[in-house]
Formats: C-alpha cells, sequence, structure tokens
C-alpha cells in the first residue's frame, strides 16, 4: 500500500470520526452506532499497513490526533448517557 494510499484510508476514518461526534452530539444514535461500525471496519485494514514515510507520517501522526480527541468528544457526550442508562438511581429527579 502506498502513503497515499495510508494517508486516504486515515483521512477517511477521520471524517467518519467528525460524523460521529456530530451524530452523539445530536443524540442520532442509531447514526452514531453505524459510523462507529464503519469506522472499526477502516480502523481493522489501516492497522495492517506498512510503516509511512517521513512527510506523510507528519500527516498520518496529526490524523490519528484529530481521531483521538473525536473519540474523546464522542465519549464525554456518551459516557454520562450510558451511565444514567445504566443506574437510574443517578440520573437527575424531575419534579412533577
Amino acid at each position: 500500500m502506498t502513503s497515499t494510499e495510508v494517508l486516504s484510508m486515515y483521512e477517511n476514518i477521520a471524517g467518519l470520526t467528525n460524523q460521529m461526534v456530530l451524530a452523539a452530539r445530536t443524540g442520532a444514535w442509531d447514526d452514531l452506532t453505524e459510523l462507529e461500525g464503519q469506522c472499526e471496519a477502516q480502523a481493522h485494514a489501516a492497522n495492517a499497513l506498512a510503516v509511512v514515510s517521513c512527510a506523510p507520517r507528519v500527516r498520518k501522526i496529526e490524523l490519528l490526533k484529530q481521531i483521538l480527541a473525536n473519540d474523546r468528544a464522542i465519549r464525554n457526550i456518551t459516557e454520562p448517557w450510558m451511565s444514567r442508562l445504566f443506574n437510574p438511581a443517578q440520573a437527575p429527579h424531575q419534579q412533577s
């Protein structure tokens, strides 16, 4: 696989994680789940790739940082929701 193909794959993953952040922010959980599956498939393919040369390596690192930041944003949105879902006693009480 060429450096261009490797970077293209990481660009795709970064784009998917951007979409995942938007889905999480808007509460589009079905979309988030579908995008997560697409991202996972791309990530498995990316793990099998060869080492990238110097200039593309810098871009690859930038993309990985973006992907990790997107992952953090998704977790910041979904983890409190998941906690309330699985621990209803911790959910804020609504007054009648």
